[in-house]
């Protein structure tokens, strides 16, 4: 067949994708996209608690304010430059595939602003032209700039991108993949950029996903080194680190679910890690005052219902 023809054809085809996804729910704010029928779960009908396990904070709680609904809320990250704001992952269905999140039209970026103790003015990120298809997730943000993942049209696969902002919203977005042997995951740079933090089932590892750092020197990323200390034969992921750069903090599959975990750096060596919280809880985060904020899932007979940002308040 002729190119041309086949770039017609693509080209309507992707035209009618997008007219779905607008018949689908473009138009929906956060909570209209949530099913009539989803139950808004609390720690009052939560099977499956998180549990502490460190003298150095108070029991979890759902964060305060409107950011929670019964959707699900994930992957929060707070910048160390600023603790009045909160970015998180959202999706309306913890049920409907990857695919057709694609297409709902609220799936992906949002954040929320702090006033007094309430999280609330929950708004989404865009961070496409109209009418392109994205798919985007696991943020990081320092100063002006966003990295972010992103599953979206004219890209195979998964890839890193930034974006900036200016003048109130973000906008100048663009590939990001700055070392073609990196693969995708949750980033986290220290906060003078000259460490890398990610997780990756490459080659190497000590098994499943593990927690790698590369070093910029005279300006080029290093081969990536992994962090044996932290590493295991389970599942490590979505490191932290803190502004001073002295505590890694990480997901770790621990008796089944997802648990936080965090390692200290003394003399330049990262020490044993510690388990901090488990029982369905991951993706840590910190604010300036030391509050661990992450997510949290609830489950009943093996099935993932909802998702909600939870905070331990440093004591």
């Amino acid at each position: 067949m002729d190119k041309k023809i086949i770039s017609i054809l693509i080209t309507l085809l992707v035209s009618i994708v997008i007219f779905l996804g607008c018949l689908d729910g473009r138009s929906k704010t956060r909570e209209e996209a949530i099913p009539d029928d989803a139950i808004k779960m609390i720690p009052e009908t939560d099977l499956y608690p998180p549990q502490l396990h460190s003298d150095e904070y108070y029991p979890p709680v759902p964060v305060p304010g409107t950011l929670n609904s019964a959707g699900a809320e994930d992957s929060p990250f707070i910048s160390c430059c600023d603790d009045e704001t909160l970015y998180f992952f959202f999706t309306p269905d913890v049920d409907v595939p990857v695919e057709k999140q694609l297409l709902d039209g609220v799936t992906g970026i949002y954040v929320s602003k702090k006033f007094g103790e309430q999280w609330t003015m929950v708004e989404r990120i865009v961070l496409q032209d109209p009418g392109a298809l994205a798919l985007d997730g696991c943020t990081y943000v320092q100063d002006n700039v966003m990295w972010f993942c992103s599953a979206r049209q004219g890209y195979s696969g998964i890839h890193w991108f930034t974006a900036e902002y200016t003048t109130g919203k973000w906008t100048n977005w663009e590939n990001a993949d700055f070392k073609s042997d990196l693969e995708v995951g949750e980033l986290h740079f220290t906060s003078n950029f000259t460490e890398l933090f990610f997780h990756s089932s490459r080659a190497g590892g000590n098994g499943g996903t593990d927690i790698w750092y590369s070093e910029k020197r005279n300006g080029t990323w290093q081969e990536p080194v992994n962090i044996e200390r932290v590493n295991s034969e389970e599942n490590e992921g979505y490191p932290f680190i803190t502004s001073a750069g002295t505590e890694l903090w990480f997901t770790k599959t621990y008796h089944g679910s997802p648990a936080v975990f965090r390692s200290m750096k003394v003399d330049e060596e990262w020490q044993e890690p510690e388990l901090i919280l488990s029982q369905f809880a991951g993706e840590p985060t910190l604010d300036a005052e030391g509050n661990i904020y992450f997510v949290h899932h609830f489950y009943e007979d093996g099935k993932m219902l909802e998702a909600d940002i939870y905070v331990a308040y440093r004591k």
